[in-house]
């Protein structure tokens, strides 16, 4: 499944945030720290896709050894900051429309 692109997310909050009456610039600004985090976390999960959960490094000795990719806890701090912009906006998933209701109707 294709992630949607930032400005389909920036769209899609601003309107939840217009629908809420919540569209004020604090809250426009929590949207851009969102944005931040989510192309940060990107940026991680990319970095994992192609160096994986561990690389291998070489020592000040020059021994190599397996190490921990930091995107890893890097993509969970970033995810989380996501979470925690979303609840202080007062947005979750379950307030999303689901695009099959529509259809029903």
């Amino acid at each position: 499944m294709k992630k949607p692109s930032l400005s389909e997310i920036e769209q899609s909050l601003i309107e939840q945030l217009e629908q809420m009456g919540a569209s004020v610039d604090f809250y426009k600004s929590l949207v851009s720290d969102y944005l931040f985090y989510e192309k940060q976390e990107r940026k991680m999960q990319a970095d994992i896709r192609k160096r994986g959960l561990t690389y291998m490094a070489v020592s000040a000795v020059g021994k190599e050894y397996e190490k921990d990719n930091p995107s890893v806890k890097q993509a969970y701090m970033y995810n989380k900051q996501k979470l925690q912009i979303l609840k202080d906006l007062g947005l979750s998933t379950d307030k999303v429309k689901n695009l099959d209701d529509d259809e029903e109707l």
